[in-house]
């Protein structure tokens, strides 16, 4: 058994009581940091166990850095300790939204070579539709001889993440693309929620990562995918792409719709919108 992308959740419901599947609810809210956790502890998936987005897959935010920065690997290795995660377990990962904050915690265990892990195709909604339970309340006590295994070791595949600093030679390239996965109006600059700056960076295209999915919540087919990517990459290799987004956080959401049609090799800007714009001097475009 192992499961690398998505796993549904009539195969979630044959698993979820096996003592090597770890199942971690990702729910989170940008305009309300806390509710993930609140929703966390009305229902979840039994079992499952809760990271946040702010606190457990990310850094602290540096006064040069995005919103979401990297966590270093000793630190997302005490984090794998407390969410149970040990070196050979089966994690699947959920929220509800369409797998864009499932995705970072898939991304982040694959950057450090745990491959297996995936995303609950459709969430916590696909979960109770297929006649799922849910337990309310704090999580369970974890069983003895459940840890993360001490993971401290760095990234397994340094080469896929792009810096900042890179940005700018790696957009001069015509075989390299940049994939921003905001909506199409925040990338366009007429609107934005979030960020101090409205707008995105002269060079990249938009791929909304709402685009993978199908109107109920799912992930679309990987051929439908496929077909999708092979449009927008026109003749490039998925090795010449590098995704981001406002934070690094959706851009995985790309990373996981692309593995999911076959493309492998994609590199993710991790600072992302909020990094760029830390230096007025970085140009800003406008418009689709």
């Amino acid at each position: 058994m192992s499961f690398g992308t998505l796993i549904d959740a009539a195969a979630l419901r044959d698993l979820v009581d096996r003592p090597d599947v770890t199942v971690i609810d990702c729910r989170f809210d940008l305009i309300n940091p806390e509710g993930g956790r609140r929703a966390y502890l009305k229902g979840h998936i039994p079992g499952a166990r809760y990271a946040d987005l702010n606190k457990d897959l990310s850094a602290p935010i540096r006064p040069n850095s995005g919103r979401h920065p990297l966590p270093l690997p000793k630190d997302f290795a005490a984090t794998l300790d407390r969410l149970g995660i040990g070196n050979a377990a089966q994690v699947i990962a959920y929220d509800d939204a369409g797998g864009s904050f499932a995705a970072r915690l898939w991304w982040l265990l694959r950057w450090l070579g745990h491959g297996a892990v995936a995303v609950l195709d459709g969430g916590i909604n696909a979960w109770t539709a297929a006649g799922g339970t849910l337990e309310s309340g704090e999580e369970k006590p974890l069983p003895r001889g459940t840890a993360g295994g001490g993971r401290t070791s760095p990234p397994t595949d340094g080469a896929a993440v792009i810096e900042t600093a890179e940005i700018a030679a790696f957009l001069t390239d015509p075989k390299h693309l940049l994939v921003d996965a905001r909506a199409a109006e925040r990338f366009a600059g007429l609107v934005e929620p979030i960020d101090a700056v409205a707008g995105h960076i002269g060079g990249a295209v938009n791929h909304p990562f709402s685009a993978n999915l199908a109107p109920d919540g799912r992930f679309l087919t990987g051929p439908e995918l496929r077909r999708l990517w092979d449009a927008r990459l026109a003749g490039r290799g998925a090795e010449h792409v590098a995704a981001m987004c406002g934070s690094g956080v959706t851009a995985c959401h790309n990373l996981l719709s692309l593995e999911i049609a076959g493309l492998r090799g994609a590199k993710l800007y991790a600072g992302s919108w909020s990094e760029w714009i830390r230096d007025p001097k970085r140009p800003v475009a406008r418009g689709s």
